[in-house]
């Protein structure tokens, strides 16, 4: 478990509760098609998503402290479970918080907190977090968290929603993460 001032961040579990809780959120069409991916048609579909996906070493739900229930998700994947063009001790981190808590800090406080593990914790290098064109909330909480634009995957195949999509990414790296004076690594 992770705690933050407004969230905490535990691993997801195969519960019924937070089957229902992932479906309440994803199942609303602004959130995941802004991700990459489809909204969640039932709970089954959700009880399926945490068994495959969700349930895996460092992604987390998250939970605003006000309610103590999951209201997004935030997480690190490395390697093969991530981009295929990930190096060694590289992360991509990705998040979404569902629609009532959303322009209140929640995901940059999360991702702030998720890179701060994974360069402390972690001894990860590199953070690389993406976004979908037009997706202008997810590009300023990685702004907020001092990542810095990278590059841009132009007319990139979305496999989840049939779709080609301009997907940009940022990173931040340990150096420039310990220039802020975050941390001594």
């Amino acid at each position: 478990m992770i705690e933050t001032r407004h969230l905490i961040l535990r691993p997801w579990e195969e519960t019924e509760a937070d089957a229902r809780q992932l479906y309440l959120y994803a199942s609303d069409p602004a959130i995941g098609p802004a991700a990459g991916w489809p909204p969640h048609k039932s709970i089954e579909e959700s009880r399926q998503i945490l068994h495959r996906i969700l349930c895996t070493p460092e992604i987390y739900a998250v939970l605003p402290k006000q309610t103590g229930r999951p209201g997004g998700c935030a997480g690190l994947t490395f390697g093969k479970t991530g981009r295929t063009w990930l190096k060694e001790r590289e992360a991509e981190a990705g998040y979404w918080i569902g629609r009532p808590f959303q322009g209140r800090g929640y995901a940059s406080e999360a991702l702030d907190k998720l890179i701060e593990r994974a360069f402390t914790v972690l001894n990860m290098r590199t953070v690389w977090a993406g976004y979908y064109e037009g997706n202008d909330a997810s590009r300023r909480v990685q702004e907020k968290c001092h990542m810095t634009w990278h590059h841009v995957e132009k007319h990139t195949w979305c496999e989840l929603l049939g779709e080609y999509r301009d997907e940009h990414f940022m990173r931040i790296t340990r150096k420039e993460w310990m220039r802020l004076g975050r941390g001594r690594v």
